[in-house]
């Protein structure tokens, strides 16, 4: 809005200018309008105000004061898109903030830390690809000799994906308590995940419980990428078993338990799709392109490992993270 002490200084910066034109009074007309835009005045308003100082200064020929009939008319066409582009810029403002909130709370439903026992290390690389990811993983230390894992890939990503990550968060704790199997916890989260989700949306998960005493890993997968397993004596990388109907699709899906056992050396490598998608150039990397990429990074520790693989395939990619990377190392000592 144009008040009288603006309008005052305008006439004041015209009348000088048109005096003795000089550098000093063009910054001030820019600072000015900065002003004006940052306090949200129209164009056609500072048309009017434009005019209006001409009067001040002097006698306006007829013809130019009826020009700004015409200029204002034009100038209410511009107003009308400043107004429009201002509220979408508040709008992304508002948005941006949101975003922000639940960024804090989707790093706060991750592990702060990784479970420590003895004879087994743990490596963990999480990357969102935008601000929020729609990957979830997380540790349930059971016992001294047990703990429990999940991967997860849900579909999409932004605030509909964090609130998605709550829910599994917290159904997966109140569970917790109760001895279930991987395959009764997956059989138990579809149920809660097909009732309290859109439609659209679906949750892919691998779900394991690991004896660090028998380093026995038993596990189940709904959907998900079920990974790689490494055995040291043979120097091979094998796909790991498993498949099953993603969370959310259908309500009476069942799931299979798979097991594996690690002798000292194997490693376990749990991921999502951000980590089989990868791009080189135009093409996907293909599986033992990958597998390539991972003996690479052998005979170090699981943490060194994740975080090589990561700048491997970041490297490939071109820097360009095109989906939200997720790798889990679980390595026998």
């Amino acid at each position: 809005m144009v008040t009288r002490s603006l309008e005052e200084e305008y006439v004041k910066l015209l009348r000088d200018y048109l005096n003795g034109p000089g550098e000093d009074q063009l910054y001030f007309a820019q600072q000015m309008g900065k002003w004006l835009l940052a306090h949200d005045v129209s164009p056609e308003e500072l048309t009017d105000m434009h005019g209006r100082a001409l009067e001040k200064l002097g006698e306006v020929p007829e013809f130019v004061r009826a020009s700004f009939s015409i200029l204002t008319e034009v100038m209410i066409e511009y107003g009308n898109e400043h107004r429009s582009v201002h509220s979408w810029r508040s709008r992304h403002q508002q948005m941006e903030a949101e975003l922000t909130v639940a960024q804090a709370m989707q790093k706060r439903l991750l592990p702060n830390q990784l479970p420590d026992y003895p004879g087994l290390e743990i490596g963990v690389v999480s990357i969102a690809a935008k601000q929020i990811s729609g990957d979830y993983y997380d540790f349930i230390c059971q016992d001294r000799e047990r703990f429990c894992l999940t991967v997860a890939d849900i579909t999409g990503n932004g605030i509909s994906a964090a609130m998605c990550m709550s829910m599994l968060k917290y159904a997966i704790d109140s569970l917790r308590e109760m001895p279930l199997g991987p395959d009764e916890m997956l059989r138990h989260l579809n149920r809660i995940v097909g009732r309290n989700i859109d439609p659209s949306m679906f949750v892919t998960m691998l779900y394991g419980s690991y004896d660090t005493h028998q380093h026995c890993f038993r596990y189940a997968v709904a959907g998900h990428e079920p990974g790689f397993l490494y055995r040291a004596a043979e120097g091979v990388f094998y796909d790991l078993a498993g498949q099953g109907s993603v969370l959310g699709l259908c309500p009476n899906s069942e799931y299979e338990v798979q097991e594996v056992r690690l002798e000292a050396g194997d490693i376990l490598i749990l991921l999502t799709d951000g980590v089989t998608e990868c791009k080189k150039n135009r093409y996907y990397l293909q599986r033992d392109e990958l597998v390539l990429q991972m003996q690479a990074e052998l005979g170090v520790h699981a943490q060194k490992m994740a975080n090589a693989l990561y700048n491997r395939l970041l490297a490939l990619s071109q820097f360009e993270l095109l989906d939200d990377y997720t790798m889990i190392v679980l390595r026998r000592t």
